[in-house]
């Protein structure tokens, strides 16, 4: 199983708009393969501008803001490529697509590593981060994971945020919570 780092990435449309994401990046050697999802923003911005921008970032806000409407954060220019990457970051690699491998759900494109820059130091792990990444992924999936195991999740991840969770981790898993129960009640308002 290939490690997979859980990043902000950068992307821009042919219009210049930058597209913040959260996604996995696969590591491939000495670069990364982004695989995002049929349709989907990301995908359509690296066919037309093949650079993207990996962002290391701790602030799990931007992680649950990009997946509940909240994606107006800082951005800045990056060195090497077309593309501006998160201005909060703690580093980024700048990437190139090489290839891309077609997949109806999700096709992959090979990236090397073009440029590497560190901006702040690392201040170590909190608990409550890694669960609102967790809650972020199962977000992300909704549409497609059974409720039960959406909220069977939940609940064991709610021990980590409630123990360990400083303001800005309380704050991004409220805006996830609050993203579930939509979800739900739309579902439950169009099969009632």
């Amino acid at each position: 199983m290939p490690m997979i780092r859980e990043t902000i990435v950068t992307t821009v449309g042919a219009d210049g708009r930058v597209h913040l994401a959260p996604l996995g990046i696969i590591a491939d050697g000495e670069g990364f393969i982004l695989a995002p999802f049929h349709p989907s923003t990301t995908l359509e911005n690296l066919r037309v501008v093949p650079f993207a921008v990996a962002n290391y970032t701790d602030d799990v806000r931007v992680f649950a803001g990009c997946l509940t409407g909240r994606r107006d954060w800082p951005v800045t220019a990056s060195d090497k490529v077309p593309v501006a990457r998160l201005a909060g970051a703690l580093a980024h690699a700048e990437l190139a697509v090489t290839r891309v491998s077609e997949d109806a759900r999700r096709p992959r494109f090979h990236c090397r590593v073009v440029h590497r820059v560190s901006h702040a130091p690392f201040e170590g792990l909190n608990r409550a981060k890694a669960a609102v990444i967790e809650a972020a992924i199962l977000v992300s999936r909704l549409d497609f994971l059974p409720r039960d195991k959406v909220e069977r999740e939940i609940d064991y991840l709610r021990i980590a945020v409630e123990k360990t969770a400083g303001a800005a981790e309380q704050e991004a898993w409220g805006w996830l919570m609050e993203k579930i129960r939509s979800h739900y009640a739309a579902v439950a308002a169009r099969s009632g």
